[in-house]
């Protein structure tokens, strides 16, 4: 896969991904299922995590689509950040017996590593 390539399938990725958590987590709130009282900072501190992350994954991605220059280094940002995310979340539904949701982190987190490998590999 050359370079250009390569580039563009992780931008689709991040693209993608960002707006699935921003679509997830505004639905989320929506309905109701986020406990805001339970844990008003925590909560707090947690959907800002995801909204950034989502937001940053969406900027990278569409920058490198568009090959900007300082598009890789923002990448690595929005994918680290993502990478965090997904590699805290198999444990959370594994704890709750939700295997089938555990699973698809699992193959998120194999798929953010090839995202930022294929980066890696590129520079």
């Amino acid at each position: 896969m050359t370079s250009a390539s390569t580039k563009k399938v992780v931008a689709v990725y991040a693209i993608l991904i960002g707006i699935f958590m921003i679509g997830f987590w505004s639905y989320a709130m929506i309905g109701d299922i986020v406990p805001a009282e339970e844990k008003p900072w925590g909560i707090t501190f947690h959907l800002f995590s995801k909204f950034s992350t989502a937001t940053l994954l969406i900027i990278s991605g569409a920058s490198l689509w568009l090959k900007k220059d300082w598009a890789q280094y923002l990448s690595f940002l929005a994918l680290g950040m993502l990478l965090y995310i997904v590699i805290y979340s198999p444990g959370y539904y594994a704890q709750r017996d939700n295997m089938p949701m555990a699973i698809v982190f699992i193959v998120l987190i194999l798929m953010t590593i090839a995202a930022i490998a294929g980066l890696l590999r590129k520079r």
